[in-house]
């Protein structure tokens, strides 16, 4: 009787060390996770360049970002989109070409960093350029922005 009792005990342990070793989170990588965050980033500005505003706001976390600008706080992902597209319109001028640069990212936790960087807003009228400070977080395997603040300003053409 103690014998099966000791082969039961060892093929239970047996049996549930594989199942544990499988759940161990996986090491941080600090590199591929900063890449990954810029990876974003980079994906959000060809997708604004091609006028695909909808593209661009993927890299936000949808629906309750929040949205920081001209010292309002704005209503959601799908306010910022709207206001993108009734702000900034359809064709490219209306548009311009957006280039992001001088990134910074900290990571505050393995889910969540913080990005300040600058951007440019070239266009014939009204080109602009700002910084950006960005709190990204890690959902379901994926960097998005769920605080993004701009500081803008306009520059001469």
């Amino acid at each position: 009787m103690i014998r099966l009792l000791a082969v039961l005990i060892l093929l239970l342990g047996a049996w549930t060390l594989p199942a544990s070793a499988q759940t161990a989170p996986a090491p941080f990588d600090e590199a591929a996770e900063r890449t990954a965050i810029l990876d974003t980033i980079a994906t959000m500005q060809a997708a604004w360049n091609r006028g695909d505003y909808a593209g661009y706001m993927q890299g936000f976390k949808n629906p309750d970002v929040i949205f920081v600008s001209g010292g309002r706080i704005k209503n959601g992902w799908q306010g910022a989109l709207d206001d993108y597209i009734r702000n900034y319109g359809p064709t490219p001028d209306s548009r311009g070409t957006l280039t992001f640069y001088d990134m910074t990212v900290e990571f505050l936790s393995p889910d969540a960093a913080q990005l300040i960087g600058h951007y440019r807003l070239d266009r014939p009228e009204r080109p602009m350029e700002g910084i950006n400070t960005r709190l990204f977080r890690k959902i379901d395997g994926r960097w998005v922005i769920a605080l993004n603040h701009v500081s803008a300003y306009e520059v001469a053409p």
